[in-house]
């Protein structure tokens, strides 16, 4: 099975460890990041779709992807 993620944070180091971490996971990075202005914030927003196969299993809505 293909489980998605989509990472969101602000654009500075956190969300950069957020998705190495993703990766060293075994997530793979899917499609290009996206970049957003918060004008509420006064900040950019970053977001990276990543996904992982998984060993066939029953998807469950109430599991939570990170533990698959």
């Amino acid at each position: 099975m293909l489980i998605y993620r989509f990472l969101t944070g602000v654009d500075d180091s956190s969300f950069c460890h957020k998705v190495t971490k993703a990766l060293s996971e075994g997530w793979v990075l899917h499609g290009t990041t996206a970049y957003a202005y918060d004008p509420e914030e006064k900040e950019m927003k970053a977001g990276q779709a990543v996904t992982r196969i998984v060993a066939d299993q029953p998807y469950d809505p109430d599991k939570k992807l990170v533990d698959y």
